[in-house]
């Protein structure tokens, strides 16, 4: 639930009805309160921009018993760069349940209204239980909703009667925790509706990559596609707006699943003997020396199962990789050699990527908390060293393959669920348009990023551990590297062992060392500019993770 609305709920007044509100000038005083809500949600990805205007561009009728909610396609424009559409859900309720809303629920509250139909509240109507049961319906019977421009399309996935189970089984839907990029509907403990709120033309790759590796490879290890809705309007291109999906039980996600496994480790270091107490020296060697040697037994003891589960998510992560390069038929899935136009797009994107990293850090060094002060202005200085490190990519003809891959990988992306992992969300870096998030890519690409995502466990687990003086910050600091440095390879080692002779791998070791390191930089780049933006008492994280792969020299 969002935190309260700073301003007061505007208040519309029409002659018209709920049913034609989204016509003529009643629409256009609705697309005067939208920009306001908008900026509250937290699946609105403008909020750093200055938005020039709303536009209702559709307006689909979904029939709930004998009143009806909408679907509604709204483009914002901003003052600078391209415009974004979005997709709400809009009810009107009046009498008691307007009360309640507004009382229990004024976060989904647009606007008081007054229509013909009396005085009332304009709401967001996707937790509805009846929107809920009307959509759910909708993809099991096929159906069609007509709107002014287009119409919404329901399509049931072949897994659908399997997972919905029998029609006599009454699914209550209830909304699915916070709202992200996105708003999820859970019915039950079977099936999850995601409403993909910033939309684009052509077919999510959320959708289009469930379907395949659940109707065409048939990996288990991601929740099987059961439906979708599209809108396709009658002059363009469908677009993907939902997403319906099999309900996977879980433990919860593999973040915390780790940062418990790294608060158990360091309760160990802290009972141990004054004589084991000085930290580990850094293993030597790179990290894919690390991968394929036996892990020291103090490590071993120290680390605990969690190694063991390192391992086997590297397994997984093959395993998907293998599964989304397996056909070679479709061109939308087959895998593409690198060309040296592809190594220099990719070089290319990496050194503007570097530059608006480095020019945000000098922008806002002195506004970041003191003590990542003085690592931030050392790095501000480092911006040409690790553009030589990306120039790595241009080095050479690369062997390695392209292909369809996970985009946005991190142990968020995964749950814990019967001793095993299931890798969720494969929407792709949510503020990259949809084109570049359909891209083929480099697979180890992936693997660089659940590295890093490692790498932010192990630290950020140290800092979870509350207020330290220095001199235990000292100590224990090297240990939370030690345990980064042996899980990346256990993790390397399982993804390495799955994924021998696919032929979207390197050919030889030169190659895979050298793509690792230039995607673990990028990536710790990349995480460099989200941080400063998003959470700047979090970056001194990719600082660190930007520091120790300069020093280790690659």
């Amino acid at each position: 639930m969002e935190a309260g609305r700073a301003a007061p709920i505007p208040s519309l007044s029409t002659h018209t009805s709920w049913e034609r509100l989204f016509r003529g000038r009643s629409r256009a005083a609705l697309e005067d309160v939208l920009p306001g809500f908008l900026r509250t949600r937290r699946w609105f990805g403008g909020k750093a921009r200055r938005i020039k205007g709303a536009e209702v561009r559709d307006a689909v009728r979904v029939p709930v018993g004998r009143a009806a909610s909408f679907i509604v396609l709204v483009r914002v424009s901003y003052t600078e760069g391209d415009p974004d559409t979005y997709v709400l859900t809009l009810g009107f309720a009046t009498g008691e349940r307007a009360g309640r809303l507004l009382e229990h629920e004024r976060h989904r509250v647009l606007a008081h209204m007054r229509l013909k139909e009396g005085e009332g509240v304009l709401h967001e109507a996707f937790a509805d239980r009846g929107f809920g049961l009307a959509l759910l319906e909708a993809i099991g019977k096929r159906r069609v909703f007509r709107g002014l421009r287009g119409d919404v399309v329901a399509t049931p996935g072949r897994a659908f009667k399997r997972l919905r189970g029998p029609l006599s089984d009454a699914l209550e839907p209830s909304p699915l925790g916070a709202e992200q990029s996105n708003t999820s509907l859970l019915f039950g403990d079977r099936l999850i509706l995601k409403l993909f709120r910033r939309v684009d033309v052509g077919e999510n790759p959320d959708l289009e990559l469930g379907r395949f590796l659940t109707e065409r490879a048939g990996f288990r290890h991601v929740p099987a596609v059961a439906g979708a809705l599209e809108y396709r309007p009658r002059r363009g291109a469908a677009m993907s707006i939902a997403i319906l999906q099999q309900c996977v039980p879980n433990q919860g996600d593999a973040w915390q699943f780790t940062l418990d496994a790294v608060d158990l480790y360091f309760e160990r270091i802290q009972v141990l003997s004054p004589g084991r107490r000085p930290p580990p020296s850094p293993p030597s060697g790179s990290l894919l020396d690390r991968a394929r040697s036996e892990i020291p037994t103090e490590a071993r003891e120290l680390i605990g199962t969690y190694l063991g589960e390192a391992r086997l998510l590297g397994r997984r992560t093959a395993e998907l990789h293998r599964a989304l390069a397996g056909d070679r038929d479709d061109p939308a899935f087959a895998p593409e050699p690198f060309t040296p136009l592809d190594q220099r797009a990719l070089y290319e994107s990496m050194r503007s990527l570097t530059a608006r990293g480095f020019a945000l850090l000098r922008r806002r060094r002195d506004a970041l908390p003191e003590s990542a002060r003085e690592e931030a202005a050392h790095l501000a200085r480092r911006r040409g060293e690790v553009l030589e490190r990306f120039r790595a990519i241009l080095d050479r003809k690369l062997t390695a393959r392209r292909t369809r891959v996970h985009g946005d990988y991190h142990l968020g992306q995964v749950l814990r669920s019967e001793g095993d992992f299931v890798i969720i969300d494969f929407e792709g870096e949510p503020a990259a348009p949809l084109g570049t998030r359909r891209m083929k890519q480099c697979p180890l690409r992936d693997t660089a990023a659940m590295i890093r995502s490692l790498h932010y466990a192990a630290h950020h687990g140290l800092e979870a551990r509350g207020r330290l003086r220095p001199e235990e910050r000292a100590t224990l600091e090297p240990w939370a590297q030690h345990w980064y440095l042996w899980t990346a390879a256990a993790f390397l080692r399982g993804y390495l062992d799955a994924a021998a002779d696919a032929e979207f791998l390197p050919r030889d070791d030169q190659e895979l060392e050298s793509l690792l390191t230039v995607y673990l930089l990028e990536k710790a780049v990349y995480e460099l500019g989200y941080e400063l933006n998003t959470r700047p008492e979090w970056v001194y994280l990719p600082i660190l993770g930007i520091r120790q792969l300069l020093e280790a020299g690659g």
